[in-house]
């Protein structure tokens, strides 16, 4: 008898495109709401990458 059973590979999420809302949203300056795309983060996180110091071990 085998104690491993069989699983369905967990389904991975369709990639969103750039432009495509991720389900949040800001506020701008003028009180308008925008929504977040992937780009938006994409871009933050590319910006954070160059102003933090590298981890040292």
């Amino acid at each position: 008898m085998s104690l491993q059973t069989q699983r369905e590979p967990t389904p991975r999420p369709n990639p969103r495109q750039p432009q495509q809302p991720v389900g949040g949203s800001i506020i701008d300056a003028q009180g308008r709401e925008v929504p977040i795309t992937e780009d938006m983060i994409q871009r933050a996180c590319q910006e954070l990458d160059k102003t933090c110091e590298p981890t040292r071990r």
